[in-house]
């Protein structure tokens, strides 16, 4: 029997290869060597997205730049020929601020500058068709930073720089785009990103995630202000389409680098889900499977919005192939789970009612879970693959 085993990560507990790994770890100690079990950790265009493209093939790659608040960070990035995958927060993410996390100045003062420097570090490795990763990041910069990262200069009434940061751009009267990567002309981008949102206003960047950020009620409204500057100077630098980017759905990704993405670097906006599912080749390596098993720690309401479960059920639907979904919790009821397209889920709390305890023991319960999905298949074996299905199936 072929098994797929495609999980995102169970996030604060495991990333999507450890998942995977001690899932299959479970299986086989239960049906010993006769499963062929294929790895495939996904993500939904977030955190998780570079560990998806190096258990697909892609080469994994580092580089030193700046962080969310303008110290040296060491960064992963990943290239497979010209393609490269970008996840913006091990540049620019909010697990990278110092001291006790997010608070009013790095609101206001984090920078997208990093990402914009693994950019150019993709560009250096030849990499000319990008994906680029959004979530989990510290700024909201509008991606001013990404494109100072790339060579732009972002200028005061006097011709000096501005210093990083969404609230500097308040000041902002000229960008120069002199010394703009040239590289840039010949270059692709898509923004994985399944957020809708706006650049400005109440739906907007500041507004929706400047919050969680730790932006309080003045400098958000800051914020929304000096991201407004920042449309009408890109606006006079670019032409209309700055601002019929700030418009478009997904500009406030990410503190508004999906707005950077979109009006300077013509990026094209698809759901990371899409995106991932694509460059992991996941249809295609569902050919022959008997068995899907997908999952991520919470299996709720937003994951019926495209996360990674439900794309890895449409393909697997597309493909004929029965899914069974693991997750660390579920909120939903048998229904929702049915149209889903899950023949079975199993959650971690059925075997830990503990929460916590199910976040700390991940590793172990998963392998239990898998254990217990392995002595079904068993119960199985020998039977016509038809029938198999049938059963899992019931």
């Amino acid at each position: 029997m072929r098994i797929v085993i495609a999980p995102d990560k169970f996030k604060g507990s495991l990333s999507a290869p450890d998942v995977a790994r001690h899932l299959a770890a479970g299986l086989q100690a239960a049906t010993g060597s006769n499963l062929d079990v294929l790895l495939i950790p996904v993500a939904d265009g977030g955190e998780g997205t570079l560990d998806a493209a190096v258990g697909s093939g892609f080469t994994r790659r580092s580089a030193v730049v700046s962080g969310p608040t303008g110290q040296p960070v060491t960064a992963d990035f990943a290239v497979r020929g010209r393609e490269a995958v970008i996840e913006m927060a091990a540049a620019s993410g909010l697990a990278l601020l110092p001291g006790a996390g997010p608070d009013s100045a790095s609101a206001t003062g984090a920078t997208s500058l990093g990402t914009g420097e693994l950019i150019r570090a993709a560009l250096d490795a030849g990499c000319r068709q990008i994906i680029l990763g959004v979530g989990g990041s510290a700024n909201t910069d509008g991606g001013a930073g990404v494109l100072q990262g790339l060579g732009a200069r972002f200028l005061d009434s006097q011709g000096n720089e501005l210093p990083h940061g969404g609230a500097a751009l308040s000041r902002l009267e000229r960008i120069d785009f002199a010394g703009f990567d040239p590289r840039l002309e010949e270059a692709r981008f898509v923004l994985a990103s399944d957020v809708d949102n706006p650049l400005l206003g109440p739906e907007g960047a500041a507004a929706i995630f400047g919050p969680q950020k730790g932006a309080g009620p003045a400098d958000v409204d800051a914020l929304d202000a000096a991201l407004a500057r920042f449309v009408d100077v890109l606006t006079a630098e670019i032409g209309p389409r700055a601002v019929k980017a700030a418009q478009s759905p997904g500009a406030g990704a990410a503190g508004g680098v999906g707005y950077a993405a979109i009006a300077a670097l013509a990026a094209t906006r698809r759901p990371g889900i899409d995106v991932v599912l694509e460059f992991t080749d996941l249809a295609e390596r569902l050919a022959g499977a008997d068995l899907v098993i997908t999952g991520e720690g919470s299996l709720d309401q937003q994951s019926l919005l495209g996360k990674t479960p439900i794309g890895v059920a449409r393909a697997a639907a597309r493909a004929g192939v029965p899914v069974i979904a693991v997750c660390g919790r579920t909120t939903l009821g048998a229904e929702e789970l049915a149209e889903s397209g899950f023949r079975e889920v199993h959650a971690l709390t059925e075997l830990e009612s503990n929460v916590d305890t199910c976040i700390a023991q991940a590793a172990a319960l998963l392998e239990r879970l898998g254990r217990n999905i392995g002595l079904q298949l068993a119960a199985t074996a020998g039977e016509p693959a038809a029938v198999s299905k049938e059963r899992l199936n019931a």
